[in-house]
């Protein structure tokens, strides 16, 4: 990599504009999970069949009063948090070379998330946007029908699998504070990392649902099994006890909502 990408790329990080910018991405991601925590509690309590993903969550802020200034708000966000990863992953970081290649594979899947969930609000907010749960099951099925598809499949289910689980061990460590710094000569709540934790396993338990379910569709080939959150969070619902199970999710998902409109006040960037 030139020293000329990596002068631009530190040059961009230090924009305040971009950072501020940053900051309300957290926050757009603050907003969606509470609202997917919403629809997966009515879903719990059998009050509703709706969308408990990111592009229903991003819908519902749509069909509010203000609601596509605060999607074009969200998107804006959405983008600069994923160029501020992706730029991460570009600056050189100081330490041995493989936590340099372990912080920058972060940092791009983080830039790729972002990115992703950016793309997803401005369809919304277009009105060009489709069912996630059906663009991810097709994505399941086109995959499937490459050569090895099957092969390819399941690593990117146990891909999830193993990001899930790092959620869960990030939140039981409490490794994400060092994603924190207080603010005016103040450290971080209590409060926060309560949050952070419980945000953390939660989302970890729905991702680990999500991978269960694209190696599941690996293993019995079968393309049209259904893979998205939403799907995951509605499998949940259909085991023994899982109206119980899924409120708990749900209640975990609120609590990361609310640990990242923290997080765009006190995230080191």
């Amino acid at each position: 990599m030139s020293n000329d990408v990596q002068d631009l790329a530190e040059q961009a990080g230090r924009s305040q504009t971009l950072e501020f910018l940053a900051r309300f991405g957290y926050a757009g991601s603050g907003l969606v999970h509470l609202l997917i925590a919403w629809i997966a509690g009515q879903v719990a309590l059998g009050s509703s069949s709706g969308e408990a993903d990111e592009a229903g969550a991003l819908e519902q802020v749509g069909g509010s009063p203000g609601g596509a200034v605060l999607l074009w708000v969200c998107v804006a966000g959405f983008a600069a948090l994923a160029v501020w990863h992706l730029i991460e992953a570009v600056v050189p970081h100081h330490g041995p070379t493989r936590e340099q290649l372990v912080d920058r594979g972060k940092s791009v899947g983080k830039g790729i998330v972002f990115g992703a969930l950016g793309w997803t609000a401005l369809q919304v907010v277009t009105g060009s946007g489709a069912d996630s749960g059906e663009t991810t099951t097709e994505a399941t099925a086109t995959l499937m029908s490459a050569p090895a598809g099957r092969f390819l499949v399941g690593a990117i289910g146990l891909v999830v699998l193993a990001v899930g689980a790092y959620h869960v061990y990030k939140g039981v460590s409490k490794k994400f504070v060092q994603d924190l710094q207080g603010t005016g000569q103040r450290e971080v709540t209590r409060a926060v990392e309560v949050l952070g934790v419980t945000g953390y396993v939660a989302k970890g338990a729905a991702l680990g649902v999500v991978g269960g379910l694209i190696a599941v569709a690996a293993l019995q080939a079968d393309p049209d099994q259904p893979t998205g959150l939403d799907a995951a969070l509605k499998t949940l619902s259909d085991q023994p006890l899982g109206g119980v199970m899924l409120l708990l999710v749900a209640i975990g998902l609120a609590a990361y909502g609310l640990y990242s409109f923290a997080r765009a006040r006190y995230a080191s960037m």
